[in-house]
């Protein structure tokens, strides 16, 4: 499948979302806030933890959780980075190849926390961005089925 039939094959999923918008726009927030933070291989169980304990759309928590891909994550973990370290002022050499929490654990407690941190205020932004795009998107999904019924 190449990278455009994956994009069209994610838009479609996204638009049979049931919900009302914000049950739907809590969830895509959840995720895409998730999918910043460093916690590879876990991101979608914490997503659909997240999204139970807030009542959000555990299937749009779990579409949200795909903002992290193999292009972003060593950015979303090289900017984890960098934030929580510059807010525990604590330092280990860093790469990119650590691919997991688990790989990060290797490092030392203090550099996963710093770096789980840093993820936490780096997801911030984005969850809420995802949460009004999501939001307005499907407002103008949803007038537009009553609109044709």
């Amino acid at each position: 499948m190449n990278p455009r039939e994956k994009i069209q094959q994610f838009i479609t999923r996204s638009k049979q979302l049931n919900g009302d918008p914000h049950y739907v726009a809590l969830g895509m927030a959840i995720g895409v806030f998730v999918s910043v933070t460093p916690t590879i291989p876990f991101h979608t169980a914490t997503a659909l933890a997240l999204a139970f304990i807030l009542r959000g759309s555990k299937a749009a928590a779990a579409i949200g959780v795909w903002f992290s891909n193999p292009l972003t994550i060593p950015l979303f973990y090289k900017g984890s980075y960098e934030v929580g370290v510059s807010i525990f002022g604590n330092s280990a050499p860093f790469s990119t190849e650590y691919e997991s929490i688990l790989e990060l654990l290797k490092l030392g407690a203090d550099v996963t926390i710093a770096m789980i941190t840093g993820g936490i205020i780096l997801g911030i932004l984005p969850g809420i961005a995802a949460y009004f795009i999501t939001h307005r998107i499907f407002i103008k999904l949803r007038l537009r089925k009553k609109s044709r019924i």
